[in-house]
């Protein structure tokens, strides 16, 4: 029976050993983060015992106030970052779109930040935005001008700043292979109809890449909501926990200062319900884009 099964689907030898794989990978961490999340076990204690939901409930009750900070910031990154990506990269888009000298040059300048690791970039900008001997604030003071980039008012959008110039030339680049993809006979319909170039851009355009976008989305917001290099690198989750997002909130428990690896891992199912709620309903819209355009 199985044996036929397999020669019936020939590619299925080649697909389930990764897939195997790839589930022990994933299943096993993801069982042992549950246990631990139902647990008050902490590092340096040998014996823990099982405490059921009480660390969700310590969480929702309002037990810990700090993770409702982290929870909302996060929220809020995550729409922030992948709203002005979305922009600036469709914006790239269209002006890679067309032909000019140099244009090896543009895409290699968009290849830099993509290959660059997050943590290295947060290190590199942590000098850039640097008060007193930054480079940013050395131009800035030209126009008399200087900013304390990493303060308590303004270290949330110095992240903001680094994760954008880091992930828009990524959503620039997707959006740019859609737009080089589509098919050429909508627009010549539109043409003859007589169509504007804003009728054009609003009734061709933007339907069919519509799934090119949303694809955009998805990965941007899934990123950004469990981004954790470029905070930790520029301001370790400070000053104070004004930066403080669920992923340096899930650290801070764990490992950083309390040891409460039982409590962390509560919070970790939380982001990791989180995570997997929004991939569901983005990746749903993906689908539905898709099946529109066909």
């Amino acid at each position: 029976m199985l044996r036929s099964y397999f020669q019936q689907r020939p590619h299925l030898i080649y697909i389930v050993p990764a897939i195997l794989i790839l589930g022990l990978l994933t299943l096993i961490p993801t069982i042992f983060l549950y246990v631990l999340s139902v647990t008050n076990y902490e590092l340096g204690y040998e014996s823990f015992k099982f405490v059921g939901l009480d660390n969700f409930i310590r969480l929702f009750s309002g037990g810990d106030p700090e993770f409702w900070h982290s929870f909302w910031i996060s929220i809020v990154f995550m729409v922030i970052v992948t709203a002005v990506e979305l922009v600036l990269g469709f914006w790239l888009a269209t002006l890679l779109d067309r032909e000019f000298k140099l244009k090896f040059l543009a895409f290699a300048c968009l290849i830099v930040p993509i290959a660059m690791t997050p943590s290295i970039t947060g290190q590199i900008w942590k000098l850039m935005l640097n008060a007193e001997y930054g480079v940013v604030n050395y131009f800035l003071q030209f126009f008399g001008g200087k900013v304390i980039w990493l303060s308590a008012e303004n270290a949330f959008w110095s992240i903001v700043l680094v994760d954008v110039w880091q992930n828009t030339p990524f959503v620039a680049l997707i959006i740019y292979a859609g737009i080089r993809s589509l098919p050429t006979d909508p627009y010549e319909a539109a043409a003859i109809d007589g169509a504007n170039k804003w009728q054009i851009f609003r009734s061709v355009t933007m339907p069919l890449l519509k799934p090119m976008i949303l694809l955009a989305v998805v990965f941007r917001a899934i990123d950004s909501l469990k981004t954790f290099d470029i905070p930790y690198s520029l301001t370790q989750g400070g000053p104070g926990s004004s930066t403080e997002f669920l992923s340096l909130h899930v650290y801070r428990l764990g490992f950083a200062q309390t040891g409460w690896v039982g409590r962390s891992a509560a919070v970790s199912v939380i982001l990791l319900l989180l995570t997997t709620v929004i991939s569901w309903l983005l990746i749903k819209a993906y689908r539905r884009g898709v099946d529109n355009r066909g």
